[in-house]
């Protein structure tokens, strides 16, 4: 059977609060057959660029998901960013990659625009290849004048009608849905922060005021410097390597330079050969020369043991930020649950046990209950700690972007440290819970119930460590809540556990 593969690129409205992100990452990722392929989360721009693929019908209804949750988390009238849009869900644009043609991605293009604009209630504007009118081909034409003007022209000029839906927006504002060839979405900074000087290299690189065809391009200030961003919109008749030169010489004419560059998502590998083989004169080059090529082809022929997929384990030891000490004492404390329920199994139905089966299924089934919600908090703690990086990484420049940046941080501190807190207190819970197995349940498995009250009493301090180095960075009035409640739980725990550990000996013969 061949296979079909559609590429989907969502933009969203977002680029700041992770845990929004996470959210339509994972609205995008319920639809089995889908795989994301990239995401890039750019603060300056308060953008977020999804990439993912499958095949058709997937990849239709995974992008409606992550629009529909978008919809709800994102409010335009809230949103300020460097980066022009119209909508929570701003742009979707579908690619064809194997065995899928053009004309089916337009077709898919206008079938999901119809049912956003029916089911969501969201104007919906096709775009590209999929464009009803032939102004509409272009992005910009339709995003020009952004949400702002989009909200007060919508509804009174013919031009602003949308393919599908109302002809109103509400906080989701508008989305523009397309089908397109492969785009670069590629950046370039200069040693300046003057953004007139980018401004006037974009106005001079872009095909729409006289530059090199399939150039779009336009001037910003992202951090502190100036950076012309454009998107590449066919990269074999205009190369990488001829835009930055372009580039590199507009800016000679205003005494800068290019600092760096940067790619935003997915580049086709092709698009960068050419790069290298431009710059380094690789007259006789042949892509087949690239190690890595040679070594696919060579495993397409024989392919060797498959690599088993990476544990929780090997992520904590990657050496990445995430996941870390939250992430694992939420972890362990789930580690712990999961033995007070198999020592509850492991009771109920035994004649020996009958008599006190009636308690031993309360325990049981709240212990199932307090794994589950450990188990999402060894996510939801990485996200946390993500959250304060990218709020960290917000712009400084102004004392405005300053104020921003500092309440962002805030928030994410105080989210930071209440995840660790729900950890402890569901860890607390996982010891007393062992505690009440301990007591009652199978006698061959005391010592697993012992296990679990150890697991559960070294999550909780693992936890309470991190709410500690959370609090340093709060208001000093919700800094002794926490620890008021963090010490709390550390003696009541210390008393329970030792209590236990006496159940455990004594009940095993260990004494």
């Amino acid at each position: 059977m061949s296979i079909r593969l559609v590429e989907c690129i969502p933009n969203f409205s977002e680029g700041r609060r992770m845990e929004v992100v996470e959210q339509i990452l994972d609205a995008i990722t319920s639809m089995e057959g889908v795989v994301v392929l990239d995401r890039h989360s750019d603060p300056d721009h308060n953008r977020t660029v999804v990439t993912f693929v499958g095949p058709p019908e997937a990849v239709d209804e995974a992008a409606f998901r992550g629009i529909a949750r978008a919809a709800e988390l994102i409010d335009l009238n809230q949103h300020e960013g460097e980066h022009p849009r119209i909508g929570a869900t701003d742009v979707v644009p579908f690619v064809p990659i194997e065995g899928v043609t053009m004309a089916e991605c337009i077709e898919m293009a206008r079938r999901l625009g119809k049912r956003v604009g029916e089911e969501l209630g969201i104007p919906v504007y096709l775009y590209e290849k999929a464009a009803t009118r032939p102004e509409r081909e272009n992005l910009e034409n339709i995003r020009r004048g952004e949400y702002e003007a989009l909200k007060e022209e919508i509804g009174k000029h013919p031009a602003r009608d949308p393919d599908f839906g109302p002809a109103r927006v509400g906080p989701a504002g508008a989305t523009v849905i397309g089908a397109r060839d492969p785009l670069i979405a590629f950046n370039v900074y200069l040693t300046t922060d003057d953004v007139s000087i980018a401004s006037k290299i974009a106005r001079a690189v872009r095909h729409s005021s006289g530059g090199l065809r399939y150039v779009k391009a336009l001037g910003m200030l992202v951090e502190g410097r100036a950076q012309v961003s454009m998107n590449l919109t066919n990269y074999r008749k205009t190369p990488i390597a001829r835009v930055v030169e372009l580039i590199r010489r507009e800016a000679q004419r205003y005494g800068v330079a290019v600092h760096h560059s940067e790619l935003v998502g997915l580049a086709p590998q092709e698009a960068l050969i050419e790069a290298a083989r431009w710059y380094l004169q690789l007259d006789a080059f042949e892509p087949e020369q690239i190690l890595e090529r040679r070594l696919y082809s060579a495993l397409q022929e024989k392919p060797l043991p498959e690599t088993p997929e990476p544990t929780f384990l090997d992520e904590l030891a990657a050496g990445t930020p995430t996941p870390g000490g939250g992430s694992a004492a939420a972890y362990t404390a789930a580690a712990g649950a999961a033995l007070v329920a198999m020592v509850g199994r492991l009771t109920v139905g035994k004649k020996k046990y009958k008599a006190v089966e009636p308690q031993v299924w309360p325990i049981l089934e709240r212990a199932e209950e307090v794994r589950r919600e450990l188990e999402a908090l060894v996510s939801e703690d990485a996200a946390a700690f993500e959250a304060v990086m990218a709020a960290r990484r917000l712009p400084k420049a102004t004392e405005e972007q300053k104020a921003a940046r500092q309440q962002a941080i805030l928030e994410a501190t105080r989210k930071a440290a209440q995840v660790p807190l729900r950890t402890a207190r569901l860890a607390a819970e996982v010891l007393d819970l062992a505690g009440q197995m301990a007591a009652i349940g199978n006698l061959n498995a005391v010592t697993d119930a012992g296990t679990a009250a150890a697991l559960a009493h070294a999550a909780l301090t693992g936890a309470t460590l991190n709410v500690r180095i959370n609090s340093l960075d709060l208001p000093a009035e919700e800094a002794r809540a926490l620890l008021d409640e963090v010490h709390a739980l550390v003696q009541q725990a210390e008393t329970r556990y030792a209590e236990v550990m006496r159940t455990v000996h004594t009940r095993a013969g260990l004494d």
